[in-house]
């Protein structure tokens, strides 16, 4: 099944991703060391439990040096899978697999890592009725492959980027002279989704009554969190934001907020603990 995924090119990222470890020479270490005619057999499998991530990119760059690779995904992408669980198994040229492995692996362990720390967040606030949200916090070139991982751990995406929605912060409250004239300039602009970072109470009304349709109520403790939510009184969908940890996200998401933004879960997720072992077919 072709992978895809609404902004991403799956060609040409692994034509990038491969160009950028071959260089000029090519992996030079396999064409040295490795027989032409030479096949692996070889298995993708976690040690330690994940939420599964990228493994059809990751079979994408196999099939692009090898064609005939055979594959066979033991896991999905979005499945929970136990330490010693095994993700892929393939069969083919030896050099091909060498060439294409630390690529591969890199997109699995990042994005299952990604996907892994989401649904340790999400499983954090579950029946709290409020939503995750992740944030444009990602590395340069992978935010579609990395919104997509959060998708899979269970939250939701925020923007895209900053075409999609006006996010006003602080700083462009300063330069516009308030929140209220903030707003009302965005509105002006027809922008139709118009998010207001606030972190004061006094701040919400002119939000709102300039035409805010989203209020990001960022580093408020649980207090401020509840008497913010009790002013808003449901007119608008409300977002907890800033320094919120596992430790404290469930105490944000009990106050009635609407949402929980989490940027650590792009940001800082660790890559997931996923190795490929290979061994000679005999001819």
């Amino acid at each position: 099944m072709t992978f895809q995924l609404d902004g991403f090119v799956l060609d040409s990222f692994v034509t990038a991703t491969l160009a950028e470890d071959l260089g000029e020479a090519g992996d030079i270490t396999s064409a040295a060391v490795v027989p032409a005619a030479a096949r692996f057999t070889g298995v993708m499998a976690t040690r330690e439990p994940i939420v599964a991530a990228g493994l059809p990119v990751a079979e994408a760059f196999f099939r692009r040096l090898d064609p005939e690779v055979e594959v066979e995904r033991a896991a999905a992408d979005g499945a929970a899978v136990a330490a010693g669980g095994v993700l892929l198994r393939l069969r083919g040229s030896a050099r091909a697999l060498l060439t294409a492995e630390r690529s591969a692996l890199n997109v699995v362990q990042h994005l299952s890592g990604v996907a892994t720390l989401t649904r340790r967040y999400a499983e954090a606030i579950r029946g709290t009725g409020a939503i995750l949200l992740d944030t444009r916090k990602t590395l340069p070139g992978l935010r579609r492959l990395e919104k997509y991982a959060t998708r899979l751990g269970g939250a939701q995406n925020h923007r895209l980027g900053l075409w999609d929605a006006a996010m006003i912060k602080d700083n462009h409250v300063a330069v516009a002279g308030g929140v209220g004239e903030a707003v009302r300039r965005a509105a002006a602009a027809g922008i139709e989704r118009i998010i207001v970072e606030v972190d004061r109470l006094d701040q919400i009304p002119p939000a709102i009554g300039a035409g805010a349709t989203h209020l990001l109520l960022d580093n408020m403790d649980a207090a401020g969190l509840r008497e913010a939510v009790a002013l808003v009184a449901g007119r608008v969908p409300t977002e907890a934001s800033g320094g919120v940890t596992l430790e404290t996200i469930r105490a944000k998401a009990e106050t009635g907020v609407t949402y929980v933004s989490v940027g650590r879960i792009t940001q800082s997720a660790p890559a997931a603990d996923i190795g490929l072992d290979f061994a000679p077919l005999q001819a």
